[in-house]
């Protein structure tokens, strides 16, 4: 699965990672209050392609009866455009959210936690899905606590971030947690955090007994790691890793997909970051970032990632196979 992540898992980066086997994907964060008073910014996050189904909407807020109307807005979108299912994020850190009380900030309130939860899922006629972490820090790791919380409360399936609120990011992922939360549980418990690879994925999955595997970062730039993983999983496959051409070709399609949806200048903003990921470890490409963050058009980053691409395939100032001599991922 794709984990959903604020400011990179919009439509056409979800596309791109459905089409490479990702099994399932999700919205940003979607504000729950924004969504109640009907904002034109928040009611943007709700759009999807028809082809990246199964999707869901993941909320966030700390008003059980907010969270509530919110999943109601949602559940009684027209068909076409409603989705598969609802997702509460108790995880994010930034602090814009957890000051709200929100997101990992819930984790240190049960209490308010359960009403969350079972508002949304007594208002929702999709199944509810959670996304949480391992808990507040080191000193407060209750992600078990917090799974049978959601398992009690009607929730479908957790989605374990191995890490806790103060880690963000950082360190490393305890995976023991993943493990002794689809231990504690019947429902699916979905393990997250270090799974930087095919052959992580499949490692997370063998030690810990999770029922699936979440990837984030490591598919930034790179939606073919899913792909990657389903070849392992499936058959036991070693996949070629995306070819410096994939790479290009994907960039310029996420690029042109989102000029529809937000118009070209803002596309243009919005994939600056995306370009940087797509040439991650590949030679010589500090001057096309660096082009590419100064671009005002899409014609202008197409010209510069094809004529890149170009030198590369020619050979020019070294051989394509260099280009994957560093790992790829972020």
């Amino acid at each position: 699965m794709l984990a959903p992540l604020a400011g990179v898992s919009d439509a056409p980066f979800r596309l791109l990672c459905r089409e490479q086997g990702a099994a399932s994907v999700c919205t940003e964060l979607v504000s729950a209050d924004g969504l109640v008073r009907g904002n034109r910014k928040t009611l943007r996050y709700l759009h999807f392609y028809p082809a990246e189904r199964p999707m869901g909407v993941q909320l966030f807020g700390s008003d059980p009866a907010v969270m509530a109307e919110a999943a109601r807005i949602v559940c009684d979108l027209p068909e076409d455009v409603r989705p598969d299912f609802v997702d509460l994020n108790i995880g994010c850190p930034v602090h814009k959210v957890v000051t709200r009380e929100a997101g990992a900030a819930l984790l240190c309130n049960l209490p308010l936690l359960e009403d969350v939860v079972r508002a949304v899922v007594g208002a929702s006629t999709l199944p509810v899905t959670a996304k949480t972490r391992c808990g507040w820090d080191n000193s407060h790791q209750n992600g078990v606590e917090v799974t049978r919380l959601f398992a009690g409360a009607g929730v479908a399936l957790v989605a374990m971030h191995a890490r806790t609120r103060s880690q963000g990011f950082e360190g490393k992922a305890n995976w023991d947690m993943i493990r002794d939360a689809q231990a504690a549980v019947s429902i699916p418990v979905v393990g997250n955090g270090d799974v930087t690879s095919a052959s992580e994925a499949v490692r997370l999955l063998s030690e810990t007994g999770a029922a699936g595997v979440m990837i984030g970062r490591a598919a930034f730039g790179n939606p073919w790691i899913f792909r990657e993983t389903r070849a392992l999983l499936d058959h036991g496959r070693i996949e070629a890793p995306a070819t410096p051409r994939e790479r290009m070709e994907g960039c310029l399609r996420q690029l042109g997909l989102l000029a529809t949806v937000v118009g070209e200048l803002v596309a243009v903003r919005e994939m600056r970051k995306h370009v940087a990921w797509y040439l991650k470890g590949l030679p010589r490409a500090a001057t096309v970032k660096e082009s590419a963050n100064r671009a005002t058009t899409a014609a202008e980053i197409e010209e510069l990632l094809l004529s890149y691409l170009g030198r590369l395939e020619s050979g020019e100032g070294c051989r394509v196979e260099e280009a994957w001599s560093e790992p790829v991922g972020v």
